[in-house]
């Protein structure tokens, strides 16, 4: 297999007793680092799937933020006391490291996979989340919009070369030529492909004729 990735099947994954229920090790087979991620099944209706717990009591708990998706079957959750309906394709995010919760199956072979990493060590929201965020109000022509939603992202990402030339675009477009003048700039100088996308870019024609625009080289 290739060092730059490995596949695995959950049917072939181990099916381990574990805390009243099947645990299917995702994280080890894998050798997932980065975050915790494994499933849980419960064979039959009325099993547990999902134990009770937080995640700072005892001597189990990653204290992590947690997000459940019943990938298969039908799960009832209880979280903080409330009691969630989860059918297949059900999403449960857990951000309360104190909330109790637990899932039990309410149809055969339901499983669920279970992905966390420690609160208190977050990750930046990926900066290509922010354009694409954005691309149904560009797409309907609503640029004052797109740009809104986008510059958003400037907070994590003040100077990441995409989501400026996405805003030079959106500016372009809702005619602010000097605000995506100067979004196309920090573009070029932080991202090499940048020129390039600007020379074919209708977007971006609205300030083509600028001394200051880019030239691909």
């Amino acid at each position: 297999m290739s060092d730059a990735f490995r596949v695995a099947h959950l049917d072939d994954l181990e099916r381990i007793g574990a805390a009243g229920g099947v645990y299917r090790p995702i994280r080890r087979r894998l050798g997932v680092r980065a975050f915790g991620v494994n499933a849980y099944t419960g064979t039959k209706a009325g099993d547990q799937v999902i134990e009770r717990h937080d995640e700072v009591s005892g001597g189990g708990p990653g204290r992590h933020e947690e997000l459940y998706l019943v990938l298969a079957g039908h799960a009832e959750f209880t979280v903080a006391g409330e009691t969630v309906d989860a059918p297949a394709g059900t999403l449960v995010f857990v951000a309360d490291l104190t909330a109790e919760r637990s899932a039990v199956a309410r149809a055969d072979e339901t499983t669920v996979v279970v992905v966390g990493a420690p609160a208190d060590a977050p990750i930046p929201t990926s900066p290509f989340e922010y354009w694409f965020a954005a691309e149904p109000a560009y797409r309907a022509g609503d640029y004052d919009r797109a740009a809104e939603i986008a510059s958003v992202g400037l907070e994590e990402w003040p100077r990441h070369g995409t989501l400026h030339y996405q805003l030079a675009c959106y500016h372009a477009l809702a005619g602010r030529r000097g605000r995506a003048l100067e979004h196309l700039a920090i573009a070029v100088e932080n991202e090499p492909q940048a020129a390039g996308w600007a020379a074919g870019d209708s977007d971006l024609d609205s300030i083509r004729d600028d001394p200051t625009f880019p030239k691909p080289e």
